[in-house]
């Protein structure tokens, strides 16, 4: 069971930082970043991680200057002695809350927020919130592109990897940099366990499947707090929601926004559906049409990106003209279905950013023909049975890396060609072997890279490597 955080804040407490005692737990990019802010807000930090100083300063934190500023550094571990006498506790989102020394700051009441909700105490732009299994990080940068193009000034970040506390940075410095006019955030589970107060003006649920059940006692705890985000918001606020997730659908009543619905699988009253090769925005007293044709990118993943996308931009007074323009020009994310190069007529797709069975399944439904898979790495406790109808369907040949191999293959090995490859290059040799012209090979693993790698983009850029060089 994740220990979630206390409902209500001390604004107080959190608005005027001088002299208290803050404690950041992890040193990361999002926690060297809170330091920084809560230096420049006057507060006594002291950090706590469990790296050791060789590993922090390999990863580029600049130890010596933050001592040289008065930081207080635990390393090695966390100690309860380091949250004593605490006014507040800003968690990075990769720590867990039932860390022990966390626990008891919480127990004792000491206040104990995520970076997600500390920052929306300084943001003063309206917050759009995307959260979701599978999808987050495009359709940030798909909605921070609309908003660009159509002249704003955006912030855009979060989970994406610029921590949110540097848009609070932002309103904060020169009005010639450019003061944000919305503040667009990747918000993960890990954020919401410790939020209090965070209410998004928009907030999106892009979908909820198995993931993160390494964190989560059960799949009913990890969809509760993806819910979270809706918590605060009141009637003048947006909820976007995809109908189309059973999951989603189930737990409706609890949003006191504005819904604006979409789905691809049915048409709808009122919302975003598709008919034909056309995305439907249908409302009280209107209807507007955008063409599905015009997306650079593919699969029926991304038509429910992009009707997310509408959906905010629309919402937020954003022209129907601009969302247009963006749709024809978005290319996606790295390693996200990112076509790296034909081989011998065989296409190579990177799609290293699939860490769980929702986002690769979402990857298979979106192909026309069958394919060669490469998948696997490390377990993050999903049930890969949920794949056995569409790998059936879409995939000619299974080539399995990693430690998740024996799983994988117990679960698939009776539906499709299973090949077990001991390193990617050896991986991408037997799908070459297995592929014929026209053909597609998908790197999209369904697992996390931590057996191998240091992480997705590091899976994803070898992959890349490699199959420029065959």
């Amino acid at each position: 069971m994740v220990a979630m955080a206390a409902r209500e804040i001390n604004r107080e407490t959190t608005m005027d930082l001088r002299d208290k005692k803050a404690v950041v737990v992890g040193l990361g990019k999002t926690g060297t970043s809170a330091v920084r802010f809560l230096l420049a807000k006057g507060a006594k930090v002291v950090v706590t991680e469990r790296k050791t100083e060789e590993e922090v300063l390999k990863s580029g934190v600049l130890l010596g200057e933050l001592r040289s500023k008065g930081v207080t550094i635990e390393l090695g571990g966390h100690t309860s002695e380091s949250f004593e006498g605490a006014d507040l506790v800003v968690v990075s989102p990769g720590v867990p809350l039932n860390t022990p020394e966390i626990e008891k700051a919480i127990n004792e009441g000491i206040q104990v927020i995520s970076d997600i909700e500390f920052a929306s105490c300084f943001i003063s732009a309206p917050i759009i919130a995307v959260v979701g299994t599978n999808g987050k990080s495009t359709v940030t940068e798909f909605l921070g592109e609309v908003l660009k193009g159509a002249g704003k000034e955006v912030f855009v970040g979060g989970n994406i990897g610029v921590p949110a506390i540097e848009c609070a940075e932002c309103e904060e410095r020169s009005t010639s940099e450019g003061v944000p006019e919305f503040c667009v955030l990747e918000v993960s589970s890990f954020h919401l366990e410790a939020v209090c107060s965070f209410r998004p003006h928009v907030a999106m649920l892009l979908n909820i499947t198995e993931d993160h059940l390494d964190r989560y006692a059960d799949f009913k705890e990890y969809a509760e707090t993806k819910f979270r985000v809706f918590d605060n918001q009141e009637s003048g606020d947006f909820a976007i929601i995809n109908a189309g997730d059973e999951v989603i659908t189930e737990d409706l009543g609890k949003l006191r926004g504005s819904v604006i619905p979409f789905s691809v699988k049915n048409e709808l009253d009122e919302g975003l559906f598709l008919r034909g090769s056309e995305i439907v925005f249908k409302q009280k007293d209107s209807q507007e049409t955008y063409p599905t044709e015009i997306l650079k990118i593919k699969g029926i993943q991304n038509i429910e990106n992009a009707m997310a996308v509408i959906a905010a931009a629309r919402s937020l007074g954003i022209s129907k003209d601009s969302v247009l323009e963006v749709m024809k020009t978005f290319t996606g994310l790295p390693h996200r279905m990112e076509f790296v190069r034909e081989v011998d007529g065989v296409s190579y797709f990177n799609d290293s950013k699939s860490t769980n069975i929702g986002s690769l399944k979402k990857a298979l439904e979106g192909q026309v023909d069958s394919l060669v898979l490469i998948a696997g790495g490390r377990d993050k406790g999903g049930d890969y049975k949920d794949l056995r109808d569409v790998v059936s369907e879409k995939v000619s040949e299974l080539i399995l890396i990693g430690e998740a191999g024996d799983k994988i293959e117990a679960a698939l090995g009776d539906v499709v060609k299973v090949t077990r490859a001991e390193t990617l290059e050896e991986a991408i040799n037997f799908a070459k072997e297995a592929s014929t012209s026209g053909g597609t090979v998908l790197l999209s693993p369904a697992c996390s890279s931590f057996d191998i790698f240091k992480g997705f983009e590091e899976r994803g850029e070898e992959f890349k490597r490699l199959v420029e060089a065959l």
